[in-house]
């Protein structure tokens, strides 16, 4: 019994021993060892929140901002799929089209984020566009990788028994795509968080991204860290999300 205990909330003690410390770490350094002006205790963190929040400016901000990234990314997934699903369809889309995704991914973003603004506005369309360009690569790379791991003879077999490809595409591609596509799913949640913020610090003056530049602007570490714990917290929490779903998606895998 306590070896059965071990093995299964094993890890899950450890993690929550490194985390406690990695606060206490950070807890003596940001008293004792570094200026305040440029880190603040996880104490005075947490003691902040209140009154960070108090400010209605923050509060809607961190909100618009869960709207444009949830927008955003389930614009990216969409849109990442059917597109590399028509990539990874036949050898000769894949031949003509990726090089071309490839060129697109390799191009820094950030550089072309006055075309988003010139085109959207400055409003949160611009965000969410600019979002969605940071998470449908990551996508498109793992569908058409995905695609490329379907065994042929699983096709062949479903067409000789008479499936539409409505049908191979449904009971045989995507059930074989589930894990490629969660993992292009966990990337491209993390840079399409990172192309909101940047769009936010460039072109808003109300979102977490304007609101982080202010308050490092202005050495008020205290209520950017959480910021940036807010951050974390809905990277973590959309992590947690696709995690569930990609296990409820893959129950198949098990049976």
């Amino acid at each position: 019994m306590s070896a059965a205990f071990r093995g299964k909330y094993g890890p899950l003690r450890l993690r929550i021993l490194s985390i406690a410390v990695l606060l206490a770490v950070w807890e003596i350094a940001a008293r004792w060892f570094i200026d305040p002006a440029f880190a603040s205790p996880p104490s005075a963190v947490v003691a902040g929140f209140g009154h960070l929040f108090a400010d209605p400016k923050v509060a809607g901000a961190v909100g618009s901002f869960f709207m444009e990234l949830a927008v955003a990314f389930a614009i990216a997934v969409i849109a990442g799929l059917v597109v590399g699903l028509a990539v990874g369809a036949t050898p000769f889309n894949y031949r003509s089209v990726f090089p071309i995704v490839l060129l697109l991914y390799a191009i820094p973003q950030v550089t072309v984020l006055p075309m988003f603004i010139l085109f959207f506005g400055l409003g949160a369309a611009s965000k969410i566009a600019f979002g969605a360009s940071h998470g449908i690569f990551p996508i498109i790379l793992n569908v058409v990788a995905g695609m490329k791991s379907v065994r042929p003879i699983h096709v062949i077999s479903a067409r000789t028994m008479g499936a539409s490809k409505m049908q191979i595409l449904r009971r045989v591609v995507l059930p074989q795509l589930v894990p490629s596509l969660f993992v292009g799913m966990r990337l491209a949640m993390a840079v399409t968080l990172l192309g909101v913020v940047l769009a936010e610090l460039y072109v808003s003056t109300t979102g977490i991204g304007y609101f982080t530049q202010l308050f490092s602007e202005k050495f008020d570490p205290t209520d950017l860290f959480c910021l940036i714990t807010v951050l974390a917290a809905i990277a973590i929490g959309l992590n947690e999300l696709t995690r569930r779903l990609e296990l409820h998606f893959s129950r198949w895998r098990s049976d």
